[in-house]
């Protein structure tokens, strides 16, 4: 399994980022993340200082979201559609968009169920539980 360390996940969005502003061609998940990053210009000034980037610190009582793990989520919940994995998160999130009008509002609050789940299994120590992520998006989306 791929494990990137954060500094490498750094450095992946920020080559992304300037890969797409050079015009320069991108792998296929660069285009992924460029498409995210798009969304997000707010975090383009973080992307486009690299070593800024690696050095900084994105603390929740600060009040400022870590562009690199909110980038990352959008890349999860990607992945997790295009192979329907846990099984139903696909119809969710679609039907979610579908209701809110936009895959981008879609996801932010898939992203709320993801941390929701994630953060229950370092509570419980048990591991995650897909069914329950699911159901949490397919409840917001209205069933």
């Amino acid at each position: 399994m791929f494990q990137p360390s954060p500094a490498d996940v750094r450095r992946f969005f920020c080559a992304a980022y300037a890969r797409t502003r050079a015009g320069a061609p991108l792998e296929p998940i660069q285009a992924l993340a460029a498409r995210w990053i798009e969304e997000h210009p707010e975090y383009h000034g973080d992307l486009a200082d690299e070593p800024a980037a690696l050095a900084a610190e994105y603390r929740v009582e600060r009040g400022r979201t870590n562009p690199f793990l909110h980038l990352s989520m959008h890349l999860t919940i990607d992945e997790q559609s295009s192979i329907d994995q846990p099984a139903g998160i696909r119809a969710a999130v679609q039907r979610l968009a579908a209701r809110l009008g936009s895959l981008h509002a879609a996801h932010h609050v898939v992203m709320e169920c993801l941390g929701e789940m994630l953060w229950t299994a370092q509570r419980s120590g048990l591991p995650p539980d897909g069914q329950a992520y699911v159901e949490a998006v397919r409840t917001r989306a209205g069933r």
